[in-house]
Order: structure tokens, then C-alpha cells, then sequence
């Protein structure tokens, strides 16, 4: 079982969004609140895997509960939903602790695959995030040629595989349904990518792969 906190300020939403959570087999809401004050004091009385936190402005204020969460829970992993998702704010909300984003676009399922991979150990960011991000990369990228980076002869064949669906915007359930393997291959695969080229999180792996022309723009 994943256990799971929600935050959302406001009590409907929440109650919601504790609602849906609940109606996964592997989840187990352990608590929901629209309190900053009840949420900061059972977190420290109660250990959970994800705390998911619904924000519908992210300032100073919420950077500040973030990293003051991450700080005092650092085996938890938090994700972030917010209607703000433009890119300075989704790498300072990085910064300041979150594993993982899913942006106003974001769908249940969406929710649903960002807690299992966060579980297994694993960032997540929504489709649409981690383009936004990229595209100040990409504008000024100078390519160079794949076959004189030793780099990605490091890579197996199915690693090379992964990286080029991952540039068709395709979610780990898809990347294996296309490849006939499961979910946490996948993960694994991905994984090993980051520790073989020393990458921290996924849009790194796709900076990457776009350098090395493994994926074409």
C-alpha cells in the first residue's frame, strides 16, 4: 500500500481529491486537511510515502512550506498540482523539495501514474511541463553529431528505445505497452539512463537525447 496525505486549502476540493485517491486499490489515504497547521503537526507524528499538494498560487509562502516539509520528512516525497505551471515556477518549486508537478492540463490518471512513480522511487513531471521547460534549451541547442559522443554507445538498445519514445511524449504505461514490458521496467530502464550518464531527472534525459539527435525536434 502507498500511503498518502492531501492538502488543498480549500475543503471541498480536498475532500475530493481524498476521495479519488481512495478508489485505488493501492492507495491508502491516511489523512486529507485544509489546514497548514494540522497538516505540518501530523506529519510529524505520522509517516506517509506521497503528500500531494494542491496549490492554486505558489509564493513565497508556499516555497517556504515545501522546503520546510522536505526538510523534516526527507524520506516522503511530495507532489505538487497547481494552475500555475509556467517554468520559473515549476523549477523553483523543484528546488525547494517537490519530486514531482502535474500542471492544470493534468488528468486523474495523470495523478494516479505520477503517485506510483514517485513511489518507486522516481521523479514526475506532466507532458506538457517538461516541454515548457525544454524549450529555452532547445531554441539555442547546437546539435552535435550522436556518433561522435561516446556517451551514447553506453547506452543498450532498448535504453536508445525508451529515450526515443520518451521524445513522442509517451508515459511510462504507454513506453511499455509499446515495448511489451511492464511499468517498472521501464522505470528501471530509465533509471540506469541517469546513472549511466549521471542525470538527475527526466527532462535531463531528454536534453540529452535531443543533443545527441536520439530524438529529432
Amino acid at each position: 500500500m502507498i500511503d498518502i496525505a492531501v492538502f488543498d486549502e480549500h475543503n471541498l476540493i480536498v475532500k475530493g481529491m481524498a476521495g479519488l485517491l481512495s478508489g485505488v486499490p493501492d492507495f491508502n489515504v491516511i489523512f486529507s486537511t485544509n489546514s497548514r497547521t494540522v497538516l505540518t503537526d501530523k506529519l510529524k507524528k505520522i509517516k506517509i510515502n506521497i503528500l500531494v499538494l494542491n496549490f492554486y498560487e505558489i509564493t513565497v509562502r508556499e516555497f517556504n512550506l515545501m522546503a520546510q516539509i522536505e526538510i523534516n520528512n526527507p524520506h516522503m516525497r511530495i507532489l505538487v498540482m497547481s494552475v500555475v505551471d509556467n517554468e520559473e515556477t515549476v523549477i523553483r518549486t523543484i528546488k525547494a523539495g517537490a519530486k514531482g508537478f502535474l500542471g492544470k492540463n493534468s488528468t486523474p490518471a495523470d495523478l494516479t501514474e505520477a503517485i506510483y512513480t514517485l513511489r518507486n522511487g522516481y521523479d514526475y513531471f506532466s507532458k506538457s511541463l517538461t516541454h515548457m521547460v525544454l524549450n529555452r534549451y532547445i531554441s539555442g541547442l547546437n546539435r552535435k553529431d550522436a556518433g561522435q559522443n561516446a556517451e551514447v554507445n553506453r547506452l543498450s538498445a532498448r535504453q536508445l528505445e525508451i529515450l526515443k519514445l520518451m521524445g513522442e511524449s509517451l508515459s511510462n504505461q504507454e513506453i511499455a505497452d509499446r515495448l511489451f514490458i511492464s511499468v517498472r521496467t521501464v522505470e528501471t530502464h530509465k533509471n540506469h539512463i541517469m546513472q549511466k550518464l549521471n542525470l538527475k531527472n527526466t527532462v535531463d534525459m531528454i536534453k540529452f537525447a535531443i543533443k545527441n539527435n536520439i530524438i529529432n525536434i
